[in-house]
């Protein structure tokens, strides 16, 4: 008797066969602005599916080494990757994943959606990239750092063209070195010096989660030798990697490489200082180090949102594939009423997680393009929201996407578990739920960023009335529910506030990704309206919409 074996087809063009990543970018961008993306989208695409999966599972099966010492005894540090990833690190470039919101010919053809249009990239490349969307979102945040006006000119221009450069023997990605073993995200207790000598600044402290550490240049946050206590003081600084030989520079030790749960192709490092060159990006004399740093990090809180939908989607397409070919009780599995039901709710969180990244990234590109002050103010908000929501959702969605391809899904060859294993990090780079839902709740007492939020809420009630009364009147209870707390806590932000962030700060969230969906309703697509309507019911009633998920599978996915 032949051996069974489960042949698995791969899921569809992850551009052409993704209706909502393609109406978004008809709507945001107008007709003629998604046609200019078409050719970059479909290139990106075509490799997704060919070359750069192959590299993805190249990179995965050989993940990073460190060599300390060479045949002779001489300390090298070097950090060995895969040509797999390699391999990703030039399609990043040669696609413009980093470049695009910098090139001139892009801003100049979409303007501030330069943006939208590289998070649709993002959309594609970053799923399979063996997690390169790493050192990816770092470049990006540290191109933005490098281009605020304190930096020095020289600076700028020696790292900043290659940071967006797509030429793949010219482009660089950046590193991020921020925490340290014994303060974490409490950044008041980092203990890295910074000291002016001869010839620069020297950094020396012990760096304790270093990503991308094979990265050219990375930033580092520093306290200036007499600085006082406390976060504000910090300074970030620029640290090149490597010296003019390509040897690992003077000064910099990688004690050892992490042992992650995922991520396992990325080379992340536990790092020592000892007086290694440094160039301040801005004076580290001026307070204000910790609010340009916070640049970097906005911009690399949007990549995570960016990856955990690219990653909801992406295991939507596989789930959706399996469940095509296989068979069970005599039918395929995709035609099973339940198992219909768990992808069609898969699909409305995978939509609404797409919708609060790509949403972001539009305000971060108006906010950079235009100066617009309504955007900053609403950025201010939606930057933690959009990371904080679309992390947990990731998470227990690439649970169920695991779940779905029964024990298949729990064996390694399959690749299938590296979705649970790489989504389990979302959460917790650039800020865990709490530590996001606590920033959120600066931004409403701090500064009065609630007021954006809830004028998007107000006017999405007016088109939801358009679309469903019953959506309308679940977003209406919704946002009368948020003011009333939202008065409470800026009027009196107490214990009981900071006990209560994490659920204000999914619930901003939620309200915020319903009205989200209701504009792009208005669009008369039907996917988007059935996703807009089972998404509130889903999340601002939590109401059970497994049935309607079963009937409107094939709109939803």
């Amino acid at each position: 008797m032949d051996r069974f074996v489960q042949a698995v087809p791969p899921p569809a063009d992850p551009y052409a066969g993704d209706p909502l990543l393609r109406s978004w970018l008809e709507r945001v961008l107008g007709p003629a602005g998604h046609a200019a993306a078409k050719d970059r989208l479909a290139a990106l695409a075509a490799d997704v599916v060919g070359p750069l999966r192959a590299a993805h599972a190249d990179a995965e099966n050989n993940p990073p080494r460190l060599v300390r010492y060479d045949a002779w005894g001489a300390r090298v540090d070097r950090i060995e990757t895969s040509d797999g990833w390699q391999r990703q690190r030039a399609a990043a470039a040669r696609h413009a994943v980093v470049a695009l919101p910098y090139l001139p010919d892009a801003r100049a053809t979409w303007g501030a959606a330069a943006r939208v249009v590289q998070h649709a990239l993002l959309h594609l490349y970053g799923p399979e990239s063996a997690t390169f969307s790493c050192p990816v979102a770092m470049a990006d945040g540290a191109a933005a750092l490098l281009s605020r006006p304190e930096v020095d000119p020289a600076v700028r221009d020696a790292w900043l063209p290659r940071l967006v450069a797509t030429d793949p023997d010219v482009a660089v990605t950046s590193g991020q070195w921020m925490t340290e073993s014994q303060g974490g995200s409490d950044l008041s207790r980092s203990s890295t010096v910074a000291t002016a000598a001869a010839g620069g600044w020297r950094l020396t402290g012990e760096k304790w989660f270093c990503s991308a550490a094979d990265s050219a240049v990375a930033v580092a946050l520093a306290r200036p030798d007499g600085a006082g206590p406390g976060s504000r003081v910090l300074a970030p600084f620029l640290v090149p990697r490597y010296d003019g030989a390509g040897a690992t520079a003077p000064g910099i030790r990688v004690h050892r490489l992490k042992d992650k749960l995922g991520t396992r192709a990325l080379p992340t490092a536990e790092i020592g200082l000892r007086g290694v060159a440094a160039l301040p990006l801005g004076d580290p004399a001026d307070p204000g180090g910790l609010a340009r740093a916070m640049t970097l990090v906005v911009v690399t809180r949007l990549h995570n949102a960016a990856a955990a939908a690219g990653g909801m989607r992406r295991g939507l397409a596989y789930a959706l594939a399996f469940a095509a070919a296989r068979t069970v009780a005599g039918g395929p599995l995709a035609a099973s009423p339940l198992h219909r039901a768990t992808l069609g709710t898969l699909a409305v969180d995978a939509a609404g997680a797409f919708a609060l990244a790509a949403h972001a990234f539009a305000l971060l590109g108006r906010v950079e393009v235009g100066a617009d002050p309504f955007a900053a103010a609403e950025l201010r908000i939606v930057a933690p929201l959009a990371k904080l929501a679309t992390g947990k959702l990731a998470v227990s969605s690439a649970s169920e996407y695991v779940e779905a391809f029964g024990g298949a899904g729990y064996v390694e060859d399959t690749g299938v578990p590296r979705l649970l294993r790489d989504a389990q990090v979302l959460p917790i780079w650039e800020g865990t739920t709490n530590v996001l839902a606590l920033d959120a709740l600066r931004a409403v007492v701090r500064d009065d960023a609630a007021g954006p939020l809830l004028a998007r809420l107000d006017a999405a009630q007016v088109v939801a009335r358009g679309l469903s009364p019953a959506m309308a009147d679940q977003l209406a209870a919704a946002t009368a529910a948020l003011r009333a707390d939202l008065g409470e806590v800026a009027a009196d932000p107490t214990a009981a506030a900071v006990a209560g962030a994490r659920g204000l700060a999914l619930r901003m969230a939620y309200a915020l990704t319903a009205a989200l969906l209701v504009e792009h309703a208005t669009t008369g697509d039907e996917q988007a309206e059935v996703t807009a309507r089972l998404w509130a019911r889903r999340w601002l009633r939590h109401d059970d919409i497994a049935v309607d998920a079963h009937h409107h599978l094939d709109v939803l996915a």
